[in-house]
């Protein structure tokens, strides 16, 4: 296994920030707690993060994400309206939208009833148009929450109550929901960000305390149960970065306020995101036995970008690790080896390294002095 540590950029790195310590002091009292960024989905800070809990209204997103689904495959529209059964009527436990028995609903005034209100009955009204009945939609967002990698929530029901009991998610699948539903629909992302809605001539403001009172702030949802305490999967975005807070746990509805507001501040404050390397950049140098080249430019295929605390950055190291003198001929785009990234309080990074272009074999000429050199000095 050849080695090539990377001095350039680490030297760089090195010099760019003074050294100092490595580690941005964030704490919170919620019992549960999640920092990711968006763009990598990289979790920057947790607390017992991978306990699976009860996530109350914020176990909404599942059934948005699949309304969403569903408008995005152009099986649903906007305008498309969903009827009031009698049982999202009598669905008056918790947050209402106020519905009424009868209605049909547009799409677009139930998301908002969802998002905005968290509407419970809103909810029924959704799954049962998308599931045939709750328990039918409750299926579907089991299956659908394994086919985007949720590999620690159960769903129960599509609003978020205790009743069935045993709705269950943990931080972390919260905060890969919120990423996907940020990444995948963009456009009705919006809506998350709507400050008040009027239905049924009831105004209510939207519950999320971060469109409020944090800058750059624009989704997501609120939760609170008894079971629960109070808890949030919030999102910013400032100078094009973007992170993503999941709380839960908490004792009152201003330290929700109070905390998810605080942990983005500290996580703007201390972290960046690092462009390493584009797709095609020469990241490294393999050394080649038998080709018409010496050595073969190694790449990558996808950008290559981290977030680091400020204060990791000095000491971040990029080495290239390959199974070499390579042998020609080599075709372009042929996995070769890896890019390991360091730094410290950060959890590591492996990249796959790729030939940047094909290295023919060397000619009859080129052949017969690499053969004696082998016999005179060895390989």
């Amino acid at each position: 296994m050849y080695h090539r540590v990377i001095g350039a950029l680490s030297f760089l790195l090195c010099a760019l920030v003074a050294a100092g310590p490595a580690a941005a002091d964030i704490t919170t009292t919620a019992q549960h707690g999640i920092l990711m960024d968006a763009d990598s989905g990289q979790v920057l800070w947790a607390k017992d993060a991978e306990t699976p809990m009860p996530p109350a209204s914020m176990s909404k997103l599942m059934t948005l994400e699949l309304l969403f689904k569903r408008l995005k495959d152009k099986r649903v529209k906007l305008n498309d309206t969903f009827p009031v059964s009698e049982r999202a009527w009598r669905e008056r436990a918790g947050s209402e939208m106020f519905v009424n028995i009868g209605d049909r609903i547009t799409v677009e005034n139930l998301i908002r009833g969802i998002i905005i209100q968290s509407g419970n009955d809103a909810c029924i009204v959704v799954a049962e148009a998308l599931g045939g009945t709750v328990e039918g939609f409750v299926a579907m967002m089991n299956d659908r929450a394994k086919q985007i990698g949720l590999t620690q929530s159960h769903f129960v029901n599509p609003d978020g109550l205790d009743v069935p009991p045993g709705q269950s998610m943990t931080a972390l699948d919260l905060a890969r929901l919120a990423r996907h539903i940020i990444r995948d629909y963009p456009e009705y992302y919006h809506y998350f960000g709507e400050k008040d809605f009027t239905w049924s001539n009831i105004h209510q403001p939207n519950r999320n305390p971060l469109l409020f009172n944090t800058p750059g702030a624009d989704g997501l949802k609120t939760g609170h149960l008894e079971s629960s305490g109070y808890g949030l999967v919030g999102s910013a975005i400032r100078n094009g970065q973007r992170l993503i807070v999941v709380l839960n746990g908490l004792d009152s509805e201003k330290a929700r306020a109070e905390e998810g507001s605080r942990i983005l501040d500290s996580g703007f404050r201390e972290f960046r995101r690092y462009e390493l390397f584009k797709p095609g950049a020469t990241v490294a140098e393999a050394e080649v036995f038998g080709g018409s080249e010496h050595t073969a430019p190694l790449t990558v295929k996808k950008p290559v970008d981290l977030t680091l605390q400020v204060d990791s950055r000095p000491g971040l190291k990029v080495t290239a690790h390959y199974i070499g003198p390579l042998r020609a001929p080599i075709p372009e785009g042929a996995e070769v080896g890896t890019l390991i990234i360091t730094a410290p309080d950060f959890p590591g990074l492996t990249v796959p390294l790729y030939t940047a272009h094909e290295v023919e074999q060397a000619g009859i000429a080129g052949r017969i002095v690499l053969g004696a050199k082998t016999l005179l000095f060895g390989k």
